[in-house]
């Protein structure tokens, strides 16, 4: 029989585990997650099968496992940054309780282990889309992009929209018109998205030295930005529709949710406020869970 731990090594092990699960970013893991869901459910015609459900789960895990090793190596990189930052600055690499090696090890793990996952057991079509992806954040947009153009967010955002690509990569092993459509939402979705944010922690990235496009152009130029965004982002969530990849429900709510970030888009452009900017940003989210549950909910139902 196994001596227990004293109380305080076994309080030390679990906080250090909370810190290492802190660096994957959880809730941006969870979207990202989830967005791929989405991808893969829309690929399978229909109601899938056993085999069909068990490589979804399988996909989900391994996309799970390498956004996660972004989100640890974005944390190492960026340890500096996040420091001078209040919404940052919790960061367990921000705040040194977790070592470079450690960060970069525990990195290169979740990577490792993802890629293999869905090399071996999903299709490699999908591991090398999804190595690509954390590529494309963890070093072009954390290293260069990042720190050098206002339009990082743009040209980043890229990366933030492959999701549902993987998700529809690792259930027909190739890259469709869906994915493809899905992948523009979230493209276009991303810079009205981190703008809000921005607007608001302006000082934030002020202090950091970001280039983010409020401090680079002020806030009269970022407010329009996210409207002239939002435009764009309702004609592109009409799209799904349009194609024939979903029907009136979805176009219903997509309607609905486009109105709604149209619509404090425009008002944070009219009248700005930090309380507007936040909400708009929050509002981002809900636009961007609903339309994606709309469609899933959509291809069931009709």
């Amino acid at each position: 029989m196994s001596t227990p731990l004293p109380v305080t090594e076994a309080t030390s092990t679990a906080n250090v585990l909370r810190q290492f699960y802190a660096l994957t970013k959880p809730r941006v893991v969870q979207l990202i997650v989830f967005c791929a869901l989405i991808g893969m459910v829309l690929a399978v015609p229909g109601v899938p099968g056993w085999a069909e459900l068990q490589r979804g789960l399988v996909a989900c895990i391994g996309i799970w496992l390498v956004a996660g090793a972004a989100a640890a190596f974005n944390c190492l990189v960026e340890k500096g940054i996040d420091a001078k930052m209040k919404r940052t600055a919790w960061r367990p690499t921000a705040r040194g309780q977790l070592s470079d090696r450690q960060a970069l090890i525990f990195s290169a793990l979740l990577c490792a282990a993802g890629s293999a996952l869905l090399w071996f057991t999903v299709n490699p079509l999908t591991m090398w889309l999804t190595f690509a992806t954390f590529v494309g954040y963890a070093v072009v947009y954390t290293v260069i992009l990042k720190p050098l153009t206002p339009q990082n967010i743009v040209i980043g955002g890229a990366s933030g929209a492959m999701p549902p690509v993987l998700g529809w990569a690792a259930m027909t092993d190739n890259v469709g018109p869906e994915a493809l459509i899905l992948f523009l939402i979230i493209f276009l979705w991303t810079p009205p998205h981190f703008w809000a944010l921005a607007l608001y922690r302006v000082e934030d990235y002020r202090k950091a030295g970001l280039p983010m496009l409020p401090v680079t152009h002020g806030n009269e130029f970022t407010r329009l930005q996210v409207l002239l965004y939002t435009f764009i982002l309702f004609a592109a969530c009409l799209m799904p529709f349009i194609y024939g990849m979903s029907g009136w429900l979805y176009l219903a709510v997509a309607v609905a949710v486009s109105i709604g970030f149209t619509g404090y888009a425009f008002a944070l452009w009219r009248h700005y406020s930090d309380t507007l900017a936040r909400k708009t940003f929050r509002f981002s989210l809900i636009h961007l869970s609903v339309l994606f549950a709309a469609l899933l909910v959509d291809h069931y139902l009709f």
